[in-house]
């Protein structure tokens, strides 16, 4: 059983880092050009792909009866990747 203090944990520093690529973002998309564009389209995909990921991961976990903490601990993992990814490629690049 996870500890949903983690889980709440997880989910504020995902709540942080995720204002931050927005911030990031919108830095690159607002000076236009071909990067402003491409950096739209990967938005759009990647959210596309993690929750999708985290869908697979999240009906798996319930599925095998890992209970709903484990499901949604599962479900998180895609998405915050993602996040601290994008974190760590725009901050490099701005």
């Amino acid at each position: 059983m996870i500890v949903y203090w983690q889980l709440w944990s997880d989910m504020w520093r995902l709540g942080l880092d995720a204002q931050y690529v927005v911030a990031l973002r919108l830095a690159k998309i607002s000076r236009g050009g071909a990067e402003a564009g491409a950096e739209c389209r990967r938005m759009v995909s990647e959210k596309i792909a993690a929750a999708a990921a985290g869908h697979v991961a999240a009906t798996a976990a319930v599925a095998s009866g890992k209970g709903l903490d484990r499901a949604a601990a599962r479900a998180l993992a895609p998405v915050k990747r993602t996040v601290r990814a994008n974190r760590r490629r725009l901050s490099r690049t701005n």
